[in-house]
C-alpha cells in the first residue's frame, strides 16, 4: 500500500513538473519568438507630417544691412560755467519746446554784480552829459570828454558781461525734443560742461548702415528702406536713403550710408541696432516657402513634395484623404526674408510641401498629414533679415 503511494505520487509530481517546465518554455522561448516574429511582419507606423502650400509672391531685390539709429539732432545738457543748481523745469522723459526754460543755476552772485554795474554805467552816463555840456561852453578839453566816454563804454561792456553771465546760467531748449534720464539734483554742484540730462529729437530718425563697395553701384539718395528692430521683430518701419558718405572706409571697404526713418510714435530711440534693407530694382515674381521646408545638405538643398497616396496593392479602396506619397525634388534657393526662403528652380507655386518631420522621411514613403504639428509662426527661431 505505502509503494502504491509513493508511486502515484512521484507520477503527480513528475506530471506537474513537466507541465511547469512547458509552461515556462512557452512562455520564455515560444512566446517571445513568436512576438518577435508578429513585429517583424506588421508593417511600419506611418510617418506624421505637417504641409505647407509654396505660393507666388512679389519680391523687390535688396541690399541687408546692419544699422544703428541715431537722433536727428540729440545734445547733452551741460552749463557753460559752474555753479549750484537752483532749479529744475522738466521731469524725465518730458516732451519739450524750443527755448523753454529747462535748468536754472544760482546766479545771485552776478544778480549783484549786475546792480552794481548798472549804477556804475548810470554814474558814467551822467559823467559823460556833463563834460558834453563842459566842452559846449569851453570849459573842459577834448581829452578829458574822451575819457568819460570811454568809462561810459566800460561800464556798458561790464552790464552786458554780467547779464552774458546770467544767461548762461539759464539752460533753455536749443530744439523741441524729449528729455532723458536726470543726472543732478537741486542743491548739487555742477562744473562747467557736466552732463545734466540728455535731450534728443526722435521724429524723425536717422538710421546709419554700412554697405559693401560693390553695392555702392546699386545705391541712391530717395531709395526706400525697410527697417526691422528686435523689440518689434513683426512690425517693418520705411524710410528713405537721404545721404552717402563722402569716403570708403579703408579698414572696411564699407560705405556708411544714411536713411530717414518717420518716427510719430517715438517708439525708435538713439542706439538701438536696427536690421535695414535697401529696396533696389523692380519686384519679381517668385516661388516661395517657409525655411523649415528646405532640407539642407553638402548635396544640395532638397524638399519632400506630398502627392495624393495611390490605393494599397490588392485593395480596392481609394487611400484616405489624410494619407499622402512623398517625392524627394532637388531645388536651388534664392534670397530668404524672415521665415520664407525663394525657390528659383524645382518647385511650382501650388505644390504641397512637407514643413515639418522631414527627419524621419525617404522618397516614395506613405506619411500621414496633420498642421497640428505645424511651428506657430511667433515660435519660429529662424532670426529676420
Amino acid at each position: 500500500c505505502l509503494m502504491r503511494r509513493f508511486l502515484i505520487f512521484t507520477f503527480v509530481f513528475i506530471l506537474l513538473a513537466g507541465f511547469a517546465g512547458g509552461l515556462g518554455y512557452f512562455q520564455f522561448i515560444v512566446k517571445p519568438e513568436m512576438i518577435k516574429g508578429f513585429i517583424s511582419k506588421a508593417p511600419p507606423p506611418m510617418p506624421v507630417v505637417a504641409v505647407t502650400q509654396a505660393k507666388a509672391e512679389d519680391w523687390i531685390d535688396r541690399i541687408p544691412a546692419v544699422g544703428t539709429f541715431r537722433a536727428v539732432q540729440g545734445i547733452e545738457l551741460a552749463p557753460q560755467v559752474g555753479g549750484l543748481i537752483r532749479a529744475f523745469h522738466f521731469d524725465s522723459g518730458q516732451e519739450v519746446a524750443k527755448g523753454a526754460l529747462l535748468v536754472e543755476l544760482d546766479d545771485s552772485v552776478e544778480q549783484a554784480d549786475l546792480k552794481a554795474n548798472l549804477a556804475t554805467l548810470k554814474n558814467a552816463d551822467m559823467a559823460l552829459d556833463r563834460q558834453r555840456q563842459l566842452i559846449t561852453g569851453g570849459s573842459t578839453s577834448r581829452s578829458t570828454l574822451d575819457a568819460a566816454e570811454a568809462a561810459r563804454d566800460q561800464a556798458s561792456a561790464a552790464v552786458e558781461r554780467t547779464r552774458a553771465l546770467i544767461a548762461q546760467k539759464a539752460l533753455s531748449a536749443p530744439f523741441a525734443g524729449r528729455i532723458g534720464l536726470r543726472r543732478a539734483d537741486i542743491g548739487q554742484y555742477v562744473s562747467p560742461g557736466t552732463g545734466i540730462a540728455s535731450l534728443q529729437q526722435l521724429d524723425p530718425i536717422y538710421v546709419d548702415f554700412p554697405v559693401p563697395e560693390q553695392a555702392i553701384a546699386e545705391l541712391a539718395t530717395g531709395q526706400v528702406v525697410e527697417v526691422s528692430v528686435d523689440a518689434w521683430p513683426d512690425q517693418p518701419f520705411m524710410g528713405k536713403v537721404i545721404s552717402l558718405d563722402a569716403r570708403v572706409s579703408a579698414e572696411t571697404r564699407n560705405l556708411v550710408v544714411r536713411a530717414e526713418v518717420k518716427n510719430a510714435d517715438k517708439r525708435l530711440k538713439p542706439g538701438m541696432f536696427a536690421n535695414v534693407a535697401v529696396l533696389v530694382g523692380k519686384a519679381q515674381s517668385l516661388v516661395t516657402l517657409p525655411r523649415t521646408g528646405v532640407t539642407y545638405s553638402l548635396y544640395g538643398d532638397s524638399v519632400y513634395v506630398v502627392k495624393p497616396a495611390p490605393a494599397a496593392a490588392g485593395s480596392a479602396q481609394a487611400a484616405p484623404a489624410d494619407q499622402m506619397i512623398v517625392e524627394r525634388r532637388s531645388v536651388k534657393l534664392g534670397d530668404a526674408r524672415g521665415a520664407r526662403v525663394s525657390i528659383l528652380s524645382g518647385l511650382e507655386s501650388g505644390e504641397q510641401v512637407v514643413s515639418e518631420g522631414q527627419s524621419k522621411l525617404m522618397a516614395g514613403a506613405r506619411v500621414r498629414v496633420d498642421n497640428a504639428l505645424a511651428l506657430p509662426a511667433s515660435l519660429n527661431p529662424l532670426p529676420r533679415q
